[in-house]
């Protein structure tokens, strides 16, 4: 099978990480400053998420590169399961961080704080504008993006509310001098963090655990091509997973002996690309009946299959 390699979304993903985590580690540096100097929870805990971030455009910077290096015989896939690798100490990083700022905020709320309302202001501001840039930057041009640059992404949209919120905190104080508003609006920032943390972290623990992508029910899979090719009787032994979120497949097929092997085949390929975008699969055609326990994995219609297959012929 021919397989196709073009670099350009890979290039235009690094330069849009090289760009974001450029202004994301300047502004970090920003905000750890301004959240000492004006004693502001809610901008450490924005500070916090903001080095989450530059850690996790860092590695998905390094993961683009590595993935692009080409396969060889020891790395047969390549460097492509790098960057899930990747997202998974990311999302594992969100969580340490997120736990660590909410214990601080209950302290706070026990002990609270003299904050310096108007250092809170400008710093929350400078660092909206620079999420903002942040986003609009990773969220640009519509090719394929990666699993880390959608993890960059949701990682500057919790980044994004925590500037919001702390700018609104910073309101309060200066208006009201209620300062307990601060650690209230640090554990509602870490909260949203917590979400996109959860949801790539079962991405990427699914994807290093081989487990087939959510998107596929491989009953209805085997069904499928026993009722859109009339030669096929039985499919069984089928495995599929993910390398760096590509779909992998292999299964075996029992058919009808056919006339022409190689064009039973394609017909087989061609539905699996169609139907599934599975550019990748090996197929193991059988004569025989299958026998043995494996035949039935994942088989709930092993019977019926067995009256199409009569049927067709």
């Amino acid at each position: 099978m021919a397989h196709t390699h073009q670099h350009t979304p890979s290039d235009s993903n690094s330069r849009r990480l090289l760009w974001a985590f450029a202004v994301t580690a300047l502004f970090m540096v920003a905000e750890v400053i301004g959240g000492v100097l004006s004693g502001s929870l809610a901008l450490l805990a924005d500070a916090g998420h903001m080095l989450t971030d530059t850690a996790a455009l860092l590695v998905a910077l390094l993961a683009v590169q590595f993935a692009r290096r080409p396969p060889n015989t020891r790395h047969t896939f390549g460097w492509l399961r790098l960057t899930t690798l990747a997202a998974f100490v990311n999302a594992i990083a969100l969580v340490v961080i997120t736990i660590l700022i909410v214990w601080e905020a209950v302290v706070r709320f026990y002990h609270p704080q003299p904050i310096a309302g108007w250092t809170m202001l400008v710093i929350a501001f400078a660092g909206l504008l620079a999420n903002l840039f942040s986003f609009w930057i990773l969220h640009r041009g519509n090719e394929e993006k990666n699993i880390n640059v959608r993890a960059a992404a949701l990682h500057v949209l919790g980044d994004l509310l925590g500037s919001v919120g702390a700018i609104g905190a910073a309101l309060i104080i200066l208006w009201t001098d209620w300062t307990p508003i601060d650690p209230i609006l640090s554990i509602l920032v870490s909260c949203l963090v917590l979400r996109s943390a959860w949801s790539l972290l079962k991405e990427s623990v699914n994807e290093l655990l081989e487990g087939a992508p959510h998107a596929f029910d491989i009953p209805v899979l085997k069904r499928k091509l026993a009722r859109t090719i009339p030669e096929v009787w039985n499919v069984h032994h089928v495995h599929i997973w993910l390398v760096g979120e590509k779909p992998l497949m292999t299964l075996h097929v029992q058919v009808v002996p056919p006339h022409d092997h190689d064009a039973l085949l394609e017909r087989i390929h061609h539905f699996l690309k169609e139907e599934y975008q599975i550019e990748h699969a090996t197929v193991q055609m059988e004569y025989q009946l299958c026998h043995g326990q494996d035949c039935d994995l994942n088989e709930h219609d092993e019977h019926d299959h067995h009256g199409h297959a009569h049927h067709h012929h």
